[in-house]
C-alpha cells in the first residue's frame, strides 16, 4: 500500500487480522488490548512508513482530541506573552495528530477568575491539560479533579511538589533563587541590608508561583551574610501610578539598602525610581527577558537578569502531553529543569 495513499482504521485491521475495535483502542492507548496485538497494530504502521499526515487519516475517523492550556492572560510586554510563540508552535505540531489545542486564560490575581478558568477547560473534556499553577491551594484542588478524570497534566514555569503530574519544563525554583542573590552579592564583601520588590496578589494570599525561588535566595543570604537584613517592599502593577511613591518613601526609610532583587518578571516597575537615584548606584537583579527589562538592563539601570525561555517550556509541554496521548510515551524525565540564562548588558542583544 503506497504511504500517500489515505489510511483507514479498516486497512489496519485488515492488515492485522484484528478488529477494528482493537486497532481503535490501540490508536487512542485505551485498555483492553494485549501486549501482541498493540505490537501488531505498530509494526503495520511502521511498514507503511510512519508521517505525520498518515496518523492524521487514521484519527481523522475518531473524536477530536483536545489539549488544553491553563494560563494567566497577559498583554502586550508581559511575561507569558514570551510563551505565546511557543504555543502556536506546539499547537501547529500536534494538530497532525488530531489534536487540538486550546489557551483558556484567567486573571492571575483573582480567584474567582481561576475558578471560571477551571470550568472552562473541564467542559472542553480535554485529553491532557498544560499549566502554570498559580493558586496554589486551589491549584491542588483542581489538579486532583484531573487525576480522578485520568486526564494527564503537565506543568510549566512552576509546579507544585505534589500530585501525579506527568512532566514539568521550567527552571528549578529554589536553585533559580539561590542563583539570584549570588549573583546580587557577588564580590561583595559586607551586604548589610538586602530589599526585595514583591508584588500584591490575590486577596487571598494564595498566587504566588515565587515562593520557592523566594526561600532559595533567602537561604543564600542566611548562608553567606547572615547579619543581613532582609527587607520587603509590596507594590501593584494594577496601580502603577502609585509604585514610585511607594518606592521613595520605603527607601528613605531605609537609606543602608543597596542591593534589590525582584523574584518576578516585573523589574522593569521598578527602573523610574531607579533612574532618578543614580547616585546612590544600586546593584539590581530580576528575572525574565522582557522587552522592558532587557531596555533597563542595557541602560545599565539593572544588573543582571536570570531568563529562562517560557516559549521553548510550553513547546515542549505540548509535544510530551501529544506523545503520550496518541502513542502512550511517558516522557524520559518527569522533571525536565531548563537552563537559568544569566544576561548582563553585554550579552543581552545576543540572547
Amino acid at each position: 500500500m503506497e504511504t500517500d495513499q489515505k489510511i483507514t482504521i479498516k486497512d489496519i485491521a485488515r492488515l492485522t487480522g484484528l478488529s477494528k475495535g482493537t486497532v481503535d483502542r490501540v490508536l487512542h492507548n485505551r485498555e483492553g488490548v494485549s501486549k501482541k496485538s498493540y505490537a501488531k497494530v505498530m509494526k503495520v504502521i511502521q511498514d507503511l512508513g510512519y508521517e505525520p499526515n498518515l496518523f492524521a487519516s487514521l484519527l481523522a475517523h475518531n473524536k477530536k482530541r483536545i489539549i488544553a492550556v491553563l494560563l494567566p492572560a497577559c498583554k502586550e510586554g508581559e511575561f507569558w506573552e514570551l510563551a505565546e510563540p511557543g504555543l502556536k508552535k506546539g499547537a501547529e505540531a500536534v494538530r497532525a495528530f488530531g489534536i487540538e489545542v486550546h489557551r483558556v486564560g484567567y486573571d492571575q490575581y483573582n480567584l474567582e477568575s481561576f475558578h471560571k478558568a477551571e470550568e472552562e477547560v473541564l467542559a472542553l473534556n480535554p485529553s491532557g491539560v498544560v499549566l502554570a499553577p498559580m493558586f496554589k491551594d486551589d491549584s491542588f484542588i483542581f489538579v486532583r479533579r484531573l487525576q480522578e478524570k485520568h486526564i494527564p497534566y503537565v506543568y510549566i514555569d512552576t509546579k507544585l511538589e505534589c500530585g501525579e503530574y506527568l512532566a514539568y519544563f521550567g527552571m528549578p525554583l529554589y536553585q533559580s533563587g539561590y542563583l539570584c542573590a549570588a549573583i546580587l552579592t557577588d564580590a561583595q564583601e559586607d551586604v548589610k541590608e538586602v530589599a526585595a520588590v514583591r508584588v500584591q496578589r490575590d486577596k487571598h494570599w494564595q498566587s504566588d508561583p515565587t515562593i520557592y525561588r523566594r526561600e532559595g535566595f533567602i537561604d543564600y543570604i542566611s548562608k553567606h551574610f547572615p547579619s543581613c537584613k532582609m527587607r520587603s517592599v509590596f507594590i501593584d502593577p494594577k496601580k502603577p501610578e502609585e509604585i514610585d511613591g511607594i518606592l521613595e518613601e520605603f527607601f528613605d526609610l531605609h537609606p543602608g539598602v543597596r542591593h534589590i532583587a525582584m523574584y518576578n518578571s516585573r523589574i522593569y516597575l521598578v527602573t523610574p525610581f531607579l533612574e532618578r537615584h543614580p547616585e546612590r548606584n544600586y546593584r539590581v537583579v530580576g528575572f525574565d527577558n522582557l522587552a522592558a527589562n532587557l531596555s533597563a538592563l542595557k541602560e545599565g539601570t539593572v544588573t543582571a537578569l536570570i531568563a529562562q525561555r517560557p516559549d521553548e517550556q510550553i513547546h515542549n509541554a505540548i509535544g510530551t502531553l501529544s506523545d503520550y496521548i496518541v502513542f502512550g510515551k511517558a516522557p524520559a524525565k518527569r522533571d525536565n529543569f531548563v537552563s537559568m540564562d544569566i544576561l548582563t548588558r553585554y550579552n543581552e542583544e545576543y540572547y
